[in-house]
């Protein structure tokens, strides 16, 4: 009887979503509560437009920045590890093996199971070095491509965040209504952000959402009340 084939699929994008998930998050409260706490002072709502628009350029280039940096960090302590790893190998072999050893027979395989896995990375270097990466140290080897995208993803992502709560004080003339339909808009981005990071991660849906809304909500709600006592 033919058997259909076994197909596994795993998320692979979870740095990319974390990413995302740290620019929307932070673009989501923090102009909102800028511009909630600018409300109740300024004149006008294009003062607060041209205050939330400031922020969420400053805000998205220094997030990009920290996005980038912390994976440049990671790259380089990768790099670094792996020098170590590379001189270790060719300079303390007997100590490299047994450490092979001692992780293989974490998972229950015996020294005669061990022997021809040392024999073969004895044969292949770079494999060995990978394998004590991954396995003794638990390090990836990052995408070199990684430090930039990270950088484009945080910001992107705090930009489209951010223009969520200040929308309506574009369209909106009233300053009044415009804070109502923020906070409205703000809280259904959050549940509706939460609901699409919970389908790629794998988490029920409307879990993620809830903990989302629930967290950014009360994030924004501790930012506004800040803003609003500086401002008032």
């Amino acid at each position: 009887m033919p058997q259909s084939p076994h197909v596994e699929r795993h998320f692979q994008g979870s740095a990319s979503v974390r990413d995302v998930v740290i620019g929307m998050a932070d673009g989501l409260t923090v102009p909102f509560a800028l511009a909630a706490g600018l409300s109740g002072a300024a004149a006008s709502t294009g003062i607060v437009v041209t205050a939330g628009l400031a922020e969420i350029a400053a805000g998205s280039i220094a997030m990009g920045l920290g996005g980038y940096l912390a994976a440049r960090s990671d790259a380089e302590h990768y790099a670094s590890e792996r020098e170590r790893e590379v001189r270790e190998v060719a300079e303390k072999r007997e100590a490299e093996r047994d450490e092979v050893s001692e992780v293989f027979e974490g998972y229950g395989l015996s020294k005669e199971h061990i022997a021809p896995i040392l024999d073969a990375f004895e044969q292949d270097k770079e494999a060995w070095i990978d394998f004590m990466m991954r396995f003794e140290l638990g390090l990836e080897r990052p995408d070199p491509r990684r430090a930039r995208r990270s950088a484009l993803t945080i910001a992107g992502a705090y930009v489209a965040g951010g223009l969520v709560p200040l929308t309506p004080y574009i369209v909106v003339p009233s300053m009044e209504s415009a804070l109502r339909i923020s906070v409205l808009v703000t809280i259904g981005a959050l549940f509706a952000f939460g609901w699409v990071k919970g389908r790629f991660t794998g988490v029920a849906p409307f879990k993620s959402a809830l903990q989302t809304t629930l967290v950014g909500g009360l994030a924004a709600g501790a930012a506004f009340g800040i803003a609003r006592a500086i401002s008032g």
